[in-house]
């Protein structure tokens, strides 16, 4: 999450009630978590034993409730409660607001755009030229839709990240400040659900076509000409490379990695990195010759036993 224009780290400090650790000169241009965090983005830390990644990351304002060595070019902002520093510096940025109309007045519709009735469109939504958006469409704040985007009815684009915090006695909502990008020629079947991002972006690549009924999580990043059938869903933070191909009922873990060309059969549940250009079957998936090779096998178990024969030398 960017903010609108790069903010003093004293500034930031004051908001949030933080001791400044290293440089006091610093910028912050963004908001991000340590998954998604580039130069000039502000992250932070509430566990000792994670302070080290967050130190090493890109992050350059970094948010602990520890004094430690800061490292050169860095700023620590130390606070009792990082999580809610954090979140409130999103919520900040990123504020509810709720609609008056079917469509904000900030938002921006291209030409030759159809929107049937009964079509949501949140603030600083952009949707480019000649999409057509079906009735029931909700699409939330800060979207950014391409050209020539076809989304079918009662999908929502952008709904919050199903992402929480932890504590002893509840879980906590983390406040979702990025957005989802859809770039063009995108086309998205009914009753699809795209969250956006908890602080950085859902992005759906150039000329991906998904089907019906599809959850694609938070944070998610799907490259150009994907496919994927019915019922498929995708755990948050997961990476998607050009082409790949997802059949029926699909279900992928979250913050793993998907290979380009990589095909995946119905059913199948994937929750380790899959190298690109091979076909995949089962779960947890694996090569499709090996999975049926070993179905193969299993169906003779019976046989096996009827025949008495010792299974274990097999």
């Amino acid at each position: 999450m960017k903010f609108p224009q790069a903010i003093p780290v004293t500034e930031i400090a004051q908001k949030i009630g933080a001791d400044i650790v290293g440089s006091s000169q610093q910028m912050a241009h963004g908001i991000n978590e340590i998954h998604k965090v580039q130069p000039g983005d502000i992250t932070f830390s509430d566990v000792e034993k994670y302070f080290e990644k967050s130190l090493q990351s890109a992050a350059s304002i970094i948010i602990l409730n520890k004094v430690v060595p800061c490292p050169e070019g860095k700023t620590l902002l130390i606070v009792d409660n990082p999580f809610e520093a954090y979140d409130s510096l999103v919520r900040e940025f990123r504020p509810m607001r709720s609609l008056t109309a079917m469509v904000a007045d900030d938002a921006i519709v291209g030409e030759g755009t159809i929107i049937e009735p009964n079509v949501v469109i949140g603030h600083h939504v952009e949707i480019g030229k000649n999409c057509y958006i079906q009735a029931g469409v909700i699409i939330q704040d800060y979207a950014i839709i391409g050209d020539n985007v076809t989304i079918q009815s009662g999908t929502v684009i952008g709904s919050d990240a199903f992402y929480f915090k932890r504590t002893p006695s509840e879980y906590i909502r983390w406040r979702s400040g990025g957005r989802v990008i859809i770039h063009d020629n995108v086309e998205i079947g009914a009753n699809c659900t795209i969250n956006k991002g908890v602080s950085g972006d859902t992005i759906i690549g150039a000329g991906t076509k998904i089907d019906c009924m599809v959850h694609i999580g938070h944070g998610v990043v799907v490259g150009k000409s994907c496919l994927f059938a019915a019922q498929v869903g995708i755990g948050g933070k997961t990476v998607l490379e050009d082409e790949v191909v997802l059949f029926g009922q699909v279900g992928l873990a979250q913050n793993l990695h998907i290979g380009k060309k990589a095909i995946i059969l119905a059913k199948s549940g994937v929750k380790n990195d899959l190298e690109g250009g091979r076909v995949y079957f089962g779960y947890p998936a694996k090569e499709a010759k090996t999975t049926f090779r070993e179905l193969a096998a299993l169906r003779q178990l019976p046989e096996f036993i009827r025949a008495g024969l010792d299974v274990n030398k097999f």
